[in-house]
């Protein structure tokens, strides 16, 4: 069996993650941004491993993310709870109706829009992570950048932590190869109307490495 697979969006973020790393036999693969492309490519590295006998033992979403502002600070890390597709669902003139109240035969619906973190797996990250901010991470495939847009989704999703693009789509991968799935973020923006000088990549990145050296 080989060790534990890291998915990032980008190589910037695996290179954060491959510098804290203390563990050799992590993996650290970026795969794209997206949920479809994080997804599809996660599932085709697991099928390969599998396949060359060197099954994956963990998988991880790994990478930056905007946090809710109050619920985690800028430089921030955060560890999934669950991994939620904020959007998968429809809206109504009553509110966005997540994909479980559409009405569909539960053999439709697949993974549905949450997957939680295997408990054991984010136990072992708590325990090396002791500050970071535990709670649901939301995927999106459009980042919030709106004032009404993020009151919304924070209404919505009122434990919720953090926003990204890829977490959901590798977990429903690494559900599917039946693999404990966690996820790992750090906090470069907060939610809310897009303004790019309050982003701070280097301090996210600076926590993404030191972060890093939980995953093995």
């Amino acid at each position: 069996m080989s060790g534990l697979l890291v998915v990032t969006a980008v190589p910037v973020e695996a290179e954060a993650v491959r510098a804290g790393l203390a563990d050799p036999t992590v993996t650290v693969t970026p795969v794209g941004v997206g949920p479809a492309v994080a997804g599809a490519a996660t599932a085709r590295l697991l099928a390969l491993a599998e396949a060359a006998g060197r099954p994956y033992r963990a998988v991880v979403s790994a990478g930056i993310a905007g946090g809710f502002v109050g619920r985690v600070p800028v430089g921030g890390t955060v560890l999934g709870s669950h991994s939620v597709a904020a959007d998968l669902g429809a809206e109504s003139p009553e509110g966005f109706l997540p994909i479980e109240e559409l009405g569909m035969p539960p053999e439709l619906i697949g993974a549905g829009s949450v997957v939680p973190a295997d408990p054991e797996f984010l136990a072992t990250l708590r325990t090396a992570l002791p500050a970071a901010v535990v709670g649901p991470i939301l995927t999106v495939g459009t980042v919030t950048g709106t004032a009404a847009s993020t009151a919304a989704l924070a209404a919505r999703h009122p434990s919720a932590v953090a926003e990204a693009m890829e977490g959901y789509g590798v977990a429903v991968a690494a559900a599917q190869a039946g693999l404990p799935f966690a996820e790992l973020r750090t906090v470069s923006n907060p939610i809310g109307p897009r303004d790019r000088s309050a982003w701070r990549m280097r301090e996210a990145f600076a926590a993404l490495t030191a972060a890093a050296a939980a995953l093995r």
